[in-house]
């Protein structure tokens, strides 16, 4: 296994990170991520001074995360793929597929994604699925991520493995990522109980499974990730990487 990065989903900082995106990565620096993994940020800053504010911080772009409707138009796939060169990243996460009906959206959105998979490889960058729990939804005994999986080309569809997304879809997220290791690259440790995200190791995920798992992965990112809190932000982060300092030392 090669040396895993560090990162941080800035969803967590809402609407500050266009309100003050230079406090925000400074405060994400000095905590010991080492990189972000964010929506695109055309609408705060251009790719120059992202790559100033990034580079001050001695922080990199881990990925930047999309929905289907931006990897399905080939306009805005080329417009997020060309943002996500400019400053710096290698990784496009996409979430969501088709919106047809049942397993029918699978099988669309598996085309679309061999498409859009060859063109991200051909730019030098990695396409991503990210998974939530919805995917594991059954059709005539067939969930939606096992049919996109099969139908997608694992060199080019790589997945993002959302290891508490897993857990909530019913599967074991050690077993998960085992079953799709050759193509698993990049991850989001995610805990929650009870409905409500946690700071890793407070909630139910079998984080230390899936981390013994990854490490048997070419794994490149590892990306804290919690939507929300009802702690100071700097709090959560900062738990969060003293989990994950653990983890690394195991």
């Amino acid at each position: 296994m090669k040396q895993m990065k560090v990162g941080i989903q800035l969803i967590i900082y809402g609407d500050r990170v266009r309100q003050d995106l230079e406090g925000v990565l400074r405060e994400v620096k000095s905590v010991g991520y080492e990189g972000i993994e964010t929506g695109n940020l055309f609408n705060i800053a251009d790719p120059e001074k992202v790559l100033r504010l990034l580079k001050e911080q001695d922080l990199a772009v881990a990925g930047v995360h999309v929905g289907y409707n931006d990897v399905a138009d080939e306009g805005k796939l080329s417009e997020h793929m060309e943002y996500l060169k400019q400053v710096g990243g290698k990784f496009l996460i996409c979430s969501g597929v088709a919106r047809s009906e049942g397993i029918k959206a699978y099988e669309e959105a598996a085309e679309t994604f061999n498409a859009v998979g060859k063109k991200c490889a051909e730019a030098g960058l990695v396409f991503c699925y990210h998974n939530h729990a919805w995917e594991f939804e059954s059709f005539d005994g067939v969930k939606g991520i096992h049919r996109l999986a099969e139908l997608t080309d694992p060199e080019v569809v790589r997945l993002c493995v959302d290891v508490y997304w897993v857990t909530i879809g019913g599967e074991d997220p050690v077993e998960f990522i085992r079953r799709y290791i050759e193509r698993s690259v990049y991850f989001h440790f995610k805990d929650g109980v009870h409905g409500e995200f946690t700071e890793l190791g407070k909630g139910k995920v079998n984080l230390v499974g899936c981390f013994q798992a990854i490490k048997e992965a070419n794994t490149q990112w590892l990306i804290y990730e919690q939507d929300r809190t009802s702690k100071a932000v700097i709090e959560s982060i900062r738990e969060s990487m003293d989990y994950l300092r653990k983890l690394l030392a195991s």
